[in-house]
């Protein structure tokens, strides 16, 4: 070799071994990176470092970055909004894969896929000036595929995390619920085996106290003590007044769990509407928790089995001599009746109306006299409910009874109008069959009237009491026809209100002031409408006869209308 020779095959040397250590000191580059990605970095903090590393490995800078989340969402991260508008949508054609990116501005650029074992996992689109030479599209290529892996390992790591805390969270219920699961089972064990071996009221009381440990008090829905469990019983007994003790049980009952009342946690006893009694844990301290509380309502369940089973037996024997309700509007001895009403728990000895409802729609009886329990509680009515005729028969004890009310509550309750007739009250139970055969008479007259859905009570009947007895309805309505009827066809083809004025100033005796101030109109007018009264009926006002058959003939009127 000539020395000539030997110089270029040095200089040939050293330009390898230069071109080696570079393309050494770069893979050792991509090595750290690499290093760096897998230190437990989240997503985000994998592609920056990847981003940035770009323009270290080649003549490229990052033109934008995405992550691809686990439901498939693209997720642009930061400084992807400088880049050009057009790129993102020319990153979305190439459909998950690596290539080339041409747009207007005439630059290189090239998407790299970062793709794992779950499939995509981001985008790294990098631009130059010129295309890279081979070993700079090498060493771009070994980052983003170290970038994809990190970014694998970042989402298994982070999924293994919400997986080990979701199954610690999962861990620690599942101990709650095993304790909260023993002691409710133990709760069931203590009260069915009371509730079975007979022990009856004191019995729940006392296995109530052991579990609780706290006193226990069983009351009767007057608010009478029934049974005790534990020590400090009160002696005598606090019983509060029947208004608060009624307004009470309206509310608990509207609640669907234990309430607190001052110091007592209380819960009713009703295994359907019909409140039995009141189970309560004396609690001034307020000590008891969710376990307490699970005692309590389960043993008001237990109580209210064991109250049932004594209502039912009380019930199987009054069925034996009839139904309290039918006899008493049969009519029946007084001293029984009172017997065997404190016997179902009722106060028989304090006024009472009779009640009859009939009810529109294919409503079963039975759906009927439940609606009419449920809403007499609602109400707060002490009443008794039966079946007579067809028709649910209420006796509702207490001085006033407001029918609204009873009719907007059943209204609600059955999502369909009836009627309902309402007798006069009665002080003894021997005038019961009397309101009886008034509340149908008031039913009846309420049914064929013109506005046959409302209530009706016997007392708003007035004369037509008398005059209509149920066998001459025809006659009523041709009196009234007979007396009214050019005024009525005449409001009718005029719609006017003539015979609604004749009425009022028959009612205000005549008096011009009073019926024009109830009609709250001029003196003129009602002169002017009393004229066209009198040419069209013929008749003179001033006329006794005439005067006295009109006045009936519009309080008839009212009646068979509904507006009495």
């Amino acid at each position: 070799m000539t020395p000539e020779e030997d110089v270029v095959s040095r200089g040939r040397e050293a330009t390898t071994d230069s071109w080696w250590r570079a393309q050494l000191s770069n893979l050792y580059g991509v090595f750290a990176i690499s290093m760096m990605m897998f230190d437990g970095r989240d997503a985000a903090d994998i592609m920056r470092l990847a981003a940035t590393s770009v323009p270290s490995l080649s003549g490229c800078t990052t033109d934008a970055a995405y992550l691809v989340d686990e439901g498939g969402a693209v997720l642009p991260q930061d400084g992807a909004e400088e880049a050009h508008p057009d790129l993102g949508a020319e990153v979305g054609k190439l459909d998950g894969q690596s290539g080339r990116i041409e747009l207007a501005d005439g630059r290189w650029r090239w998407c790299y896929a970062l793709r794992g074992l779950g499939g995509l996992t981001g985008n790294l689109v990098v631009r130059a000036e010129q295309p890279p030479t081979r070993d700079e599209f090498f060493l771009l290529s070994s980052l983003c595929q170290q970038t994809a892996a990190a970014l694998t390992n970042s989402a298994s790591f982070m999924r293994e995390r919400r997986q080990s805390v979701e199954l610690r969270e999962l861990n620690e219920q599942l101990s709650t619920s095993v304790e909260r699961l023993k002691q409710q089972t133990l709760v069931h064990d203590v009260l069915s085996t009371v509730s079975a071996s007979g022990a009856g009221e004191p019995g729940i009381a006392h296995a109530l106290h052991q579990l609780t440990a706290l006193p226990v008090a069983i009351e009767d829905r007057f608010g009478n003590l029934r049974a005790w469990g534990g020590p400090d019983r009160p002696d005598p007994y606090p019983k509060v007044g029947v208004r608060r003790r009624d307004e009470l049980l309206r509310h608990l009952a509207t609640l669907p769990e234990a309430v607190r009342v001052k110091d007592r946690l209380i819960s009713l006893v009703r295994p359907r509407h019909e409140v039995l009694g009141v189970l309560a844990l004396i609690d001034p301290a307020r000590t008891a928790g969710a376990h307490e509380v699970f005692a309590l309502e389960y043993g008001s369940t237990v109580l209210a089995l064991e109250l049932s089973h004594q209502r039912s037996l009380a019930e199987a024997e009054l069925r034996l001599r009839r139904d309290l309700v039918d006899d008493l509007i049969a009519g029946t001895d007084d001293g029984s009746v009172y017997t065997r009403a404190e016997a179902i728990g009722h106060d028989l000895r304090r006024p009472h109306h009779v009640v009859v409802l009939r009810w529109s729609g294919d409503f079963a009886e039975d759906a009927v006299v439940e609606a009419t329990g449920r809403a007499v509680t609602t109400l707060g009515l002490a009443s008794l409910v039966s079946r007579h005729s067809g028709a649910v028969v209420l006796l509702v004890a207490g001085q006033q009874l407001d029918g609204a009310a009873l009719y907007a509550s059943l209204s609600e309750k059955l999502g369909a109008e009836g009627a309902i007739g309402i007798g006069t009250r009665c002080d003894t139970p021997g005038r019961l069959p009397k309101s009886y055969a008034e509340a149908v008479r008031a039913l009846e007259i309420r049914r064929s009237s013109q506005t046959p859905h409302g209530f009706t009570k016997f007392e708003q009947l007035g004369i037509y009491r008398i005059l209509d007895t149920g066998q001459n309805h025809g006659d009523v309505v041709e009196f009234v026809r007979e007396w009214l009827g050019k005024l009525l066809d005449y409001d009718t083809q005029r719609n006017a209100e003539l015979v609604a004025t004749l009425a009022l100033y028959l009612e205000c005796g005549g008096s011009y002031d009073d019926t024009a101030a109830a009609l709250m109109i001029h003196r003129s007018t009602l002169r002017y409408r009393l004229g066209r009264i009198r040419e069209i009926t013929e008749l003179d006002l001033n006329d006794v006869d005439s005067r006295l058959n009109l006045h009936l003939a519009t309080r008839m009127w009212q009646v068979l209308r509904g507006s009495q």
